[in-house]
Parts: C-alpha cells; structure tokens; sequence
C-alpha cells in the first residue's frame, strides 16, 4: 500500500537538477498559489462589492452637487438620497417582487435567466447581453418628476465605459453625465473621467424633433445642441460613449420607460 509520507521523502530526496522534482515542484507552487488567489478573492469579495458601491454613491453625490440648486431641492422634498426604482426594460414599466437594494445589473447580465440578448444589428454599445430589469433613480415633488438618473454601459476602446446619465424633467435634456468606471488609456481615453470633459454635457439634447436619438460625441468641437466635443487622440472611446447612450436611450435600452414617463408620468 502507497505511503504518502515516504513518497513525499522519496520525492524531496531527488536532486535538484531531477526533471521530474522539477517539474513537480513548478505544480505544487502554481497549484499553491492558484489556492491562494481563488481563497483570497472569494473572501475579499464582500468588501470590493461594498467598496464598489460606497464609490458609485459617492460619484451619484458628486453629480448631485454639480446641479444648481438640486440639492436645495432635495431638503425641500425632505430626502438625502434619489429613490431607487427597477424597470422592465422591454415593458417600460417598474417592477415588482425584487429588491433594488440587492439588485446586481452585472451579475444579472451574465445570467440567462435573468438576461436577454442583444440583437446584433441593435447591439451598438457591444454589450451581447443585458438584464432584463435595470435600476433607475428619481427625484419627485408632490407626484412631479424632477430628475432620472439611467446606469448606462457599453464597450471603450480597450474597457468597458460605466456612466450615470441625469435627464431633467423634460426627459430630453441631460443635466449630467458622470462617468463612474473606466479602464482607458491614460491621458487619452481616460479624459472621459474628468470634471471639465463631464462638464460639456449639461443642456445638452439627447432627440431630435422627430425623437430619433442623436446625441453623439464628435471629432473637433461641437456645433449643436446634439453634440459634444470630442477627446483629442481617442476616438474609439467617444465612439464607445455616443453608442452607449444610443443603445441606451433605445428602443432596445430605456427608450419604453422614457416614453412610458413622457405620456403617463409617474
């Protein structure tokens, strides 16, 4: 019967320049560190999720701040906070029996059962799939709505672009957009991220007079109500975001909400 104590003695006893000890060491090593990895990013994986979503709050507040007088409004209404609502994407409508507090998008996504995909020939932002339900956040006075915010994603240049899109009242004019993850190049695509590039959205429109989303980031600087300038050196990543918000904005994306709110309201 084997003796794994004296295979062990047996196997350490081999010199050093001994294949088969070196191979063997080089598979226990990867063996131990893969172990290590795996055991180290399960148990770390409840505090990146919070760390994730303690900064995603935090970037919602910073964006809060950036629109006159939204906060003077909040403490009218009485909150701190915009209400937290999930919509059925393909109905427009808000949905019931799941927590938006324990709502994952992500996670969703990449289930089939909770996902759908998404047509080629709609799939500007690259995404493949997308959860069938998607958080929205609201700000409300007395039954009147007076701000959405919509979590917007698609595909960069080399990352995936993350955003919160802010629509005043009307639903067509951006108040903000902030973007709240991305892995671009540094110094070029990465400028997405920054306060004076962010700043160039608000007043922006998002349709045209006939609805058709036109919203776009342009090479050189913007000409109109529809355009944002562009980020010299990157445009694969302006590309990224005007279909993001194409594809969100969609038929395929928000598009039934927004329509849903525009004639029924809250």
């Amino acid at each position: 019967m084997l003796n794994p104590a004296a295979a062990w003695r047996h196997f350490l006893s081999r010199s050093n320049d001994d294949r088969v000890k070196v191979f063997g060491i080089a598979i226990l090593v990867a063996l131990v560190s893969a172990l290590l990895v795996s055991t180290t990013s399960v148990a770390l994986k409840p505090l990146q999720e919070a760390h994730l979503a303690a900064e995603r709050a935090a970037r919602m507040a910073r964006m809060l701040d950036t629109l006159p007088g939204m906060r003077a409004i909040m403490e009218e209404v009485g909150v701190d906070a915009l209400e937290t609502r999930l919509v059925d994407l393909e109905t427009g409508t808000f949905a019931t029996g799941t927590d938006p507090s324990e709502f994952d998008s992500q996670t969703a996504a990449a289930d089939p059962e909770q996902s759908v995909a998404i047509p080629k020939d709609l799939d500007v932002a690259r995404l493949g799939r997308r959860a069938k339900l998607a958080p929205v956040y609201l700000l409300e006075r007395e039954g009147d709505l007076l701000l959405v915010v919509l979590p917007v994603s698609g595909a960069g240049y080399q990352s995936t672009l993350r955003a919160m899109l802010a629509l005043n009242a009307d639903l067509t004019t951006v108040a903000a957009l902030t973007i709240t993850e991305q892995g671009e190049t540094p110094g070029l695509g990465a400028r997405v991220e920054t306060p004076e590039w962010q700043a160039l959205w608000p007043g922006k429109e998002i349709a045209d007079e006939n609805g058709e989303i036109v919203i776009s980031v342009v090479r050189g600087q913007a000409s109109g109500p529809y355009e944002v300038d562009g980020i010299s050196g990157a445009t694969l990543t302006s590309n990224g975001v005007s279909n993001m918000l194409r594809y969100w904005l969609g038929d395929h994306g928000f598009g039934p909400f927004l329509e849903r709110l525009r004639s029924e309201g809250l």
